[in-house]
């Protein structure tokens, strides 16, 4: 069985068609918010990052939110390939201890934990990442406004029932809740158009790396939202995902190559967090028109242990049990080495007659 799917927009079909793929060619590449299922992703990153790329001299633009932008800022770091294995590693075997008396970890507790193992992870390698000679980060965050302008046990429940009902009505309204924040490791132009959502543009720098990377992992209500970041606007910030939990955005920028290449676990790419059950919002759209998805075959899926992406409620479902959780998560990014296979195999021919349509 084929484990990789490829999809294609209009326009990265035509260019695929004329030239092929070729690394040259990669001007961005985002990383989707998603927790546990991007790690199946793990296999594809290392090649793309510590082969395939390699036979190229382009800046790329790498975009990144929670999960996304630790895998994004990991592929800043020298040796490449060792520090993606590493985060995987890392991430498969967080453990939150829970206390007597506790369904869960509270929310201090994980950010706490969390906080130290990216202050391990990256140490004094920030300057790794900030002056990659190719690779510019933007790591995405959600800043709240209003109710959600900074953390409160009341106010803040209260302003994301609002955003919630908000979005449903518009996700441009969604704005008056939240703002796109993103931290950039360069001074050049955003590899995409921020016209369509309220957006701040703030310096990646050795002072707020590590909030703004903690910051835009913080899923609210499982960590603490993370405040003032030194740099950016006052405020609460939370989660990327929230405001781009696929990274939805207008790629169509002249700033960028022809083609934007897009490691994902699945067909979709959800504009928001809270568009996740809004299905109308989970079509394509000519933002897309230059992307080339790769992301697994559905029947492939159900061939992993419980038939499914790792995935939060693994968290729960083995909360007493965090070998048989390590065990389920070591086997399925095991497997995902298919994928990488075959999207190697298959940049030999670029065949267009392979790739599905967006």
């Amino acid at each position: 069985m084929k484990a990789l799917h490829i999809y294609a927009g209009p326009k990265a079909r035509q260019h695929i068609q004329a030239h092929g793929l070729h690394p040259e060619h990669i001007g961005a590449i985002p990383g989707a918010a998603g927790g546990p299922k991007g790690l199946i992703l793990g296999p594809l990153d290392r090649f793309i990052f510590g082969d395939w790329l390699l036979h190229s001299t382009q800046a790329v633009d790498l975009v990144g939110a929670s999960i996304g932008a630790w895998r994004m800022a990991t592929a800043c770091l020298h040796q490449p390939v060792e520090n993606l294995k590493r985060l995987e590693h890392d991430y498969i075997h967080q453990q939150y201890p829970i206390g007597p008396g506790q369904k869960r970890p509270s929310a201090k507790q994980v950010s706490d934990a969390f906080g130290a193992s990216l202050q391990s992870f990256y140490g004094s390698r920030v300057e790794e990442v900030l002056s990659h000679p190719r690779y510019r980060l933007h790591i995405m965050t959600s800043r709240g406004k209003g109710l959600l302008k900074r953390a409160h046990p009341i106010a803040t429940p209260l302003g994301y029932a609002g955003a919630y009902c908000t979005n449903v009505w518009s996700r441009h309204a969604l704005g008056l809740w939240l703002e796109r924040t993103v931290f950039s490791a360069s001074h050049h132009a955003l590899p995409f158009d921020a016209h369509d959502f309220a957006t701040q543009r703030v310096e990646l720098t050795h002072q707020n790396f590590m909030q703004a990377l903690q910051a835009s992992c913080s899923i609210p209500f499982v960590l603490e939202a993370v405040h003032d970041i030194p740099g950016a606007p006052q405020g609460a910030y939370w989660d990327g995902g929230i405001t781009d939990y696929h990274l939805h955005l207008d790629y169509r920028t002249p700033a960028t190559r022809p083609i934007i290449l897009y490691p994902h676990f699945q067909k979709s790419v959800v504009p928001g967090w809270l568009d996740k059950a809004l299905k109308w919002r989970h079509m394509s759209s000519p933002f897309l028109d230059n992307l080339v998805l790769l992301t697994p075959n559905p029947d492939w899926i159900a061939t992993l242990p419980h038939g499914k992406l790792p995935d939060r409620s693994d968290f729960v479902t083995y909360s007493h049990d965090f070998a048989g959780r390590v065990k389920v998560w070591q086997s399925a990014t095991h497997a995902s080495q298919q994928l990488a296979d075959e999207f190697h195999a298959w940049l030999h021919q670029a065949n267009s007659n392979d790739l599905l349509p967006l």
